[in-house]
């Protein structure tokens, strides 16, 4: 009877020691990241980051948990990748414009090379990142990369000319400061968070970005004239902190890059789809003229921007970089991903 109590109560403990050694794992729950985001909730770069943790915490059964931080509740803007590399962020969405540069090959795709719309702005972007694999890329895991659509000019006075344009102060970030200049307008540089207000008290006349703010910042209260230029793209990239994504599993990790082009292809098709709303919305609801230039014009406009692709050229070969191919590969993925 004793030997039978002993066997009993030493298997009470093993079992009670092999329950608390596993406790541990059931607490521990799935993989918590951080994502931080700079602009505010509603707008594209946020959208695509909630579109891609629903589809992570789906793909991987739960084992991975994102919190998301839009509107530089974590990060701001300027300080995205250095934060995600020194670990205050696992994840972060960047706009490379920021910092041209220290992102000198990818914003090679903000030049104004004819890229005709987010979806082939974005696929093109991923392909120059593959080829050239940059060295501000070295320290993180680059999850994707997208862009913008095509930026044009919103403004409270109509420009249809190469005359109206002239000493217009516009906000714009990053390159957009060399376009303007060759059209004869004035850059403002400012976060597009306080554009409106600056337009408010006339610091700003209009700016210079993708037609989506239209509506998520409802610039078309203020700005009743567009003039449609389609001239550059801005290019973001989604990284994350490599000691983070080297401690996920393996599967998590297969997830995260097999949705690379998916997610880039995913973002260009809303922002793509999101731009025409916005212009019908801001035609409807706001009376906004959209201006296009005659073929004349345009060619004129156009014509003043050459010397920023050639400067680009010069400055990139005389770092090491292999400017004109990169030039050329950018316009061959544009003929390739916009079916010309």
């Amino acid at each position: 009877m004793r030997l039978k109590l002993g066997c009993f109560f030493v298997g009470v403990f093993v079992a009670a020691l092999v329950a608390a050694a596993l406790a541990p794992i059931v607490a521990a729950g799935p993989v918590t990241l951080s994502y931080a985001n700079f602009p505010p909730a509603p707008t594209f770069p946020c959208v695509q980051m909630e579109q891609w943790k629903k589809e992570v915490e789906k793909r991987t059964g739960g084992k991975v948990a994102i919190n998301t931080y839009p509107g530089g509740t974590l990060l701001g803007a300027k300080g995205m990748m250095d934060g995600v590399i020194e670990g205050q962020a696992d994840i972060g969405c960047l706009c490379m414009a920021y910092q041209p540069g220290r992102f000198l090959i990818t914003n090679a795709t903000s030049l104004p090379l004819g890229i005709p719309s987010a979806k082939v702005g974005s696929l093109v972007l991923w392909e120059i990142y593959k080829k050239y694999k940059p060295k501000a890329f070295a320290k993180v895991k680059v999850l994707t990369m997208f862009t913008t659509a095509p930026a044009n000019v919103m403004c409270k006075k109509p420009i249809r000319n190469l005359d109206d344009m002239k000493g217009t102060d516009l906000r714009a970030s990053g390159g957009a400061a060399r376009i303007l200049k060759a059209w004869g307008a004035n850059q403002v540089g400012m976060p597009m968070s306080a554009t409106p207000e600056s337009l408010q008290k006339g610091v700003v006349q209009g700016l210079f970005s993708s037609l989506e703010v239209m509506k998520d910042f409802k610039f078309a209260e203020i700005c009743r004239y567009v003039t449609m230029t389609d001239t550059v793209i801005y290019p973001f990239a989604v990284v994350m902190n490599i000691d983070s994504w080297n401690a996920l599993p393996k599967d998590v990790q297969k997830v995260m890059a097999d949705m690379s082009v998916e997610q880039a292809k995913w973002t260009g098709d809303y922002m793509d789809d999101h731009v025409k709303e916005a212009n019908e919305w801001s035609k409807k609801t706001h009376k906004v003229e959209f201006i296009e230039l005659p073929k004349e014009e345009k060619a004129k406009w156009d014509k003043l921007l050459e010397p920023i692709t050639n400067e680009w050229i010069q400055n990139a070969k005389g770092k090491g970089l292999p400017a004109e191919a990169i030039v050329e590969d950018i316009k061959a993925f544009t003929k390739k991903y916009a079916g010309q």
